[in-house]
């Protein structure tokens, strides 16, 4: 399995509403490091998994629309419920449609796989893998 990754990072607000979660039910700030990482079992034509340019800018993309947001008020995460494995998955399911929507040449030989990682501190992390389209 071959494999290319990119990194970059987030600033959030959030909240739980859930009384498991103690203080981080209160609304809090989240710096969140997310790596990317799509996964392939062979090379396309260029010899590559994709073009990670084209990587590196959709990771961007995806988090523009986020960074500096209160994700209580976002409608992917209804009922306070954006911990960090769902909103991994949130990122997973943007990128892997982007990742989809490339030219032929940019994106990975099917199948493969699309990885996120958000790391809320370099001893904590989440994660979500789903197949690229």
């Amino acid at each position: 399995m071959f494999s290319v990754g990119v990194s970059d990072h987030c600033m959030v607000a959030h909240s739980f509403a859930d009384p498991f979660f103690g203080p981080a039910q209160r609304l809090h700030g989240a710096t969140y490091t997310v790596e990317v990482e799509v996964r392939s079992t062979a090379l396309g034509a260029h010899h590559v998994v994709m073009d990670i340019g084209a990587l590196r800018a959709l990771v961007r993309q995806a988090l523009a629309g986020i960074d500096y947001t209160n994700l209580d008020d976002h409608a992917a995460f209804p009922g306070r419920t954006s911990t960090s494995e769902r909103f991994a998955e949130f990122l997973a399911d943007r990128m892997a449609d982007a990742v989809a929507e490339l030219p032929a040449d940019a994106r990975p030989i099917q199948p493969s796989v699309l990885r996120i990682r958000l790391r809320e501190s370099p001893n904590a992390w989440a994660a979500y893998e789903r197949p690229i389209p």
